[in-house]
């Protein structure tokens, strides 16, 4: 508030505070109070030293004299309870999965020693620290794998081959979810052009 803003009845009511060794802060809620305005500590303050009330060695640590019943300015928060904590999961230690193996014995080459028509297939790596070492053997053509862990790897057939039995598959599902059995759309996105 500005300073035009206090009234005598308010000048008064700040000199009874100090009188009565009250804080700034204490006066200002007490004012605000009595007569619903909002002054501020800092209100009280430079209102008292342009009165010429206030004075250099005045501490806000003064005994401080029982404010007669002010309402509360808010109400106290509640402390929020903790939620629960759910326990962590505890995984059991999982054996490690023995991996299917092709009937080759590797070379077991290290990276620097592998030619350019070496087999890429990795070895070892598992455990820490351990190295890891490549097949080795003459690779097949546009593979980086030999022909044994070319199919370990990619399954059985040909690309080709594979492609056709996910195809098959759909249409088997096309079918079996309409239950008309008609599948010419299927086969339609699948036709050859033909000129």
């Amino acid at each position: 508030m500005q300073a035009s803003d206090w009234t005598a009845e308010h000048s008064e009511a700040l000199r009874e505070g100090l009188a009565r060794g009250r804080s700034y802060s204490e006066i200002a809620q007490a004012i605000n109070a009595r007569f619903g305005t909002a002054y501020t500590r800092s209100a009280t303050l430079g209102r008292s030293r342009r009165m010429g009330l206030a004075s250099p060695d005045r501490s806000d640590e003064m005994p401080k004299a029982p404010i007669a019943a002010l309402p509360p300015l808010h109400k106290p928060r509640q402390r929020a309870r903790p939620e629960l904590v759910r326990p962590r999961p505890i995984f059991e230690r999982a054996e490690p999965i023995e991996l299917r193996c092709v009937e080759i014995t590797p070379r077991h080459l290290s990276l620097m020693e592998l030619e350019r028509g070496d087999c890429r297939y990795p070895y070892g790596g598992d455990e820490e620290g351990e190295a890891i070492t490549f097949c080795g053997h003459p690779r097949r053509p546009g593979s980086s794998y030999c022909v044994p862990h070319f199919h370990l790897t990619s399954g059985p057939g040909t690309a080709a081959e594979r492609a056709a039995g996910a195809v098959l598959l759909r249409l088997v599902e096309a079918t079996d979810a309409g239950g008309r059995g008609d599948v010419s759309p299927l086969f339609a996105a699948h036709a050859p052009m033909r000129a």
